[in-house]
């Protein structure tokens, strides 16, 4: 997810992107919409926004992610003639409104409220001179691990440095068609004090939330009452900014931004962003509106609560690609971010992966991999999905790779951590999601005597197996075991020889008794992995009553 590779534009390719739904090549060809019977500019711009006011979430990472998966599918659109940046854009000028819930010792951060972000000492510790420092660099760090091409901005440079200059004074000519842009959307109270600049206090280093007393266009300067005093400063040099709604379409003129996305959260103020950059001389950019991301409750994540996953915890328990992927499937529909989602990412990822060299070019750009890897995904044979190992590591009580290795290289012949590299990554991986997620959680029941009968049965049924069977095997020496006990009959399925299926109550009972956890993959594959011997073992222990306490 690089975005600046050198693309393979064949023909072939050419004529399926030129046909694609997949969302990236939709949201391109709005882009290219835009300069329809006109040039492009010297450099389409896309760009992200981001708040330093508490550490990067996943969130953030995935306007990025998505937002560069645009850039390649516009690139693709246009044969890569036409130049592209990606600006990742922090809104350290902010003031700190609220002290974070998971800084280290709010109270000393107290007297910084109100204070620009970049003005707010760095409550981590380390290098950065302050708390937006550390959190732009956190955010550039994780980006930077993914290769991103990109250009990181921090507003308090932009404004400081004269970036914004021209348009925050061409703000100051146009303040009243900006209030009346403003004010119908506020209430009565709010609109009695309300300016679209935020001037910083000469004597605290707040933002002020003030009523502007004198705008003076031609000198560029606004007059208002700081702390009884009547204060005049100019707009530019990173004096004053502005409230973040007129922020939006200011920046947007500014830049010539031509691309972005944002949260559901913020789509009943795209039409302000628009107006604003409109009135600025701006043209609005292209927007994409994605669905929030919610934690285990269903609640919003948010940066300043720390709910939900953070970028290090997500990449402690599964690789880099599976968040990738999480972040490219259905950006429309609201998604659960928290620790059960990443077994699933994991294995849909190399399910997709594994589809990849057997797709025409028209399903390879409706598979993600193509957009999460710039058009050329890796090949990688991964002959065990994680699933599987999250059950091995638990039936084994494994707790280093080289016992899961010992399943793995018996199972399939030839597989070393050498000969799949992919696959060893994955066992440390597994490791660690089960002993901090799975084990805790781990609750053996006692058979009961049906229970019994048909655990018996099926030790005795996997005895019979020939040595080397195979998962398929297994499985239906299991199935045949549940088709003879009347609890596990489903009678809205037929068996092959006609009388009723398998309930899954089978298989779920399978996975309670020996186990201890409600669900698990494909019997035959599991046992198949573990070893029939081993199975068999595991059932007897169950059966002895050491399993449950």
């Amino acid at each position: 997810m690089t975005g600046s590779n050198i693309i393979d534009l064949n023909p072939e390719m050419l004529a399926a992107a030129a046909e694609s739904k997949a969302w990236p090549f939709e949201e391109a060809k709005k882009i290219i919409a835009r300069y329809k019977n006109k040039d492009f500019p010297d450099t389409v711009l896309f760009e992200t926004g981001y708040g330093p006011s508490g550490l990067p979430h996943i969130g953030t990472f995935g306007e990025v992610a998505r937002t560069t998966m645009v850039r390649h599918a516009f690139r693709v659109l246009t044969q890569d003639k036409v130049k592209t940046k990606l600006l990742c854009f922090s809104d350290d000028m902010d003031g700190m409104r609220k002290i974070p819930d998971n800084v280290p010792d709010r109270a000393a951060l107290e007297p910084y409220l109100h204070k620009p972000l970049t003005s707010v000492p760095n409550p981590f510790g380390g290098d950065y001179a302050s708390f937006a420092d550390h959190n732009n660099a956190m955010l550039c760090r994780f980006l930077d691990t993914f290769g991103f091409d990109y250009e990181f901005a921090s507003a308090t440079q932009y404004y400081k440095s004269g970036r914004f200059d021209e348009v925050l004074l061409r703000a100051a000519e146009r303040y009243d068609q900006i209030m009346a842009v403003m004010l119908p959307t506020l209430g009565e109270e709010r609109q009695a004090t309300y300016s679209p600049f935020l001037p910083i206090s000469p004597k605290s280093g707040r933002v002020l939330y003030v009523p502007m007393k004198h705008v003076d266009a031609k000198a560029g300067t606004i007059t208002f009452d700081d702390e009884g005093t009547e204060t005049t400063l100019p707009v530019t040099g990173g004096h004053v900014k502005l409230q973040w709604k007129p922020d939006f379409g200011m920046r947007w003129a500014a830049l010539g931004v031509d691309f972005e996305m944002f949260g559901k959260d913020h789509q009943t103020n795209a039409v302000i962003y628009d107006r604003i950059c409109n009135i600025l001389g701006g043209r609005a950019p292209e927007h994409f509106v994605y669905e929030l991301f919610l934690d285990e409750n269903g609640q919003k994540i948010s940066k300043s609560k720390g709910n939900g996953l953070t970028i290090d915890e997500w990449l402690t328990y599964a690789p880099t690609e599976s968040l990738g992927l999480y972040m490219y499937q259905r950006p429309r529909q609201a998604k659960k971010l928290y620790f059960d989602v990443i077994p699933k990412a994991v294995d849909e990822y190399y399910a997709f992966l594994s589809a990849y060299p057997r797709q025409e070019w028209k399903e390879r750009l409706g598979n993600p991999v193509w957009h999460m890897h710039d058009g050329n995904p890796p090949a990688i044979d991964l002959p065990v999905p994680f699933a599987l190992l999250l059950n091995l590591v638990s039936a084994s009580n494994a707790h280093d790779k080289a016992v899961l290795w010992g399943f793995i290289s018996r199972h399939a012949s030839g597989v070393t951590p050498k000969t799949h590299p992919e696959l060893d990554r994955l066992t440390g991986y597994a490791i660690r999601y089960f002993d901090d997620f799975v084990k805790p959680t781990k609750v053996y029941r006692a058979a009961d005597d049906v229970e019994r009968e048909a655990l018996a049965k099926l030790s005795e049924a996997l005895g019979a197996l020939p040595q080397g069977a195979d998962g398929e095997a297994i499985q239906n020496a299991a199935l045949n075991v549940a088709r003879r006990i009347e609890r596990y009959q489903d009678h809205s399925k037929q068996s092959p020889e006609g009388g009723p299926g398998v309930s899954v109550a089978f298989f779920q009972m399978i996975y309670q008794v020996l186990i201890g956890q409600e669900r698990g993959p494909r019997f035959g594959s599991f046992a198949a992995l573990y070893g029939i011997a081993e199975t068999r073992a595991l059932i007897g222990r169950a059966l002895a009553g050491q399993l449950a306490a």
